[in-house]
């Protein structure tokens, strides 16, 4: 399989970038929500610890999207397949789009969320990346919320992603996702 893209595929390093960033989020998801649903007391060393191993991850993941956008921005793009309606065609537009905002967004509002807070953020002990806000408990709070409300828009727009692909291999029998898949 060709690293690059092609008019009618992506290429190895997009798929696994794609498949790799896809696993990634859903691990930051299901960690978020477990981590936020346990107690302050009692479990102090294992929320403590999830929460650090959830931002080292978040800042994996800032990286593997900016490495994607680069990418995205450096190779050919494939053409949507033949017959799709305009609607359709705008709408895959926007919600890869919209992934690429909340992927991009989401760990920037987490950072925002340890500066306001007064919370370092480091990668898995190895540095310290610096503030990107004064400390604020209004900020921190209000963050809190935002970066919440954040991970439910990324896996709704995540599932709808995944819908519209599963509608496209069992239901138009075209080649949307295949094109996304290894191999072949």
């Amino acid at each position: 399989m060709a690293l690059a893209n092609r008019p009618d595929r992506y290429g190895w390093i997009a798929i696994a970038l794609h498949w790799g960033m896809a696993l990634l989020l859903a691990v930051l998801v299901a960690m978020g929500v477990y981590m936020v649903r346990l107690p302050d007391v009692g479990f102090d060393q294992v929320k403590i610890t999830l929460i650090l191993v959830h931002k080292a991850l978040g800042l994996v993941a800032l990286a593997a999207v900016l490495l994607r956008l680069g990418w995205r921005v450096g190779n050919l793009l494939p053409a949507l397949v033949q017959g799709l309606p305009m609607w359709q065609q705008v709408a895959a537009r926007f919600v890869h789009l919209a992934l690429y905002a909340l992927m991009l967004a989401l760990p920037l509002t987490g950072w925002w969320m340890s500066s306001a807070g007064g919370y370092p953020v480091t990668f898995f002990g190895w540095f310290e990346l610096p503030d990107i806000g004064p400390y604020n408990e209004y900020w921190f709070h209000a963050s809190i919320a935002i970066h919440r409300w954040l991970g439910y828009a990324l896996v709704a727009v995540g599932a709808l992603h995944a819908a519209a692909a599963l509608g496209h291999h069992w239901v138009r029998h075209d080649d949307t996702l295949r094109r996304m898949l290894p191999g072949r």
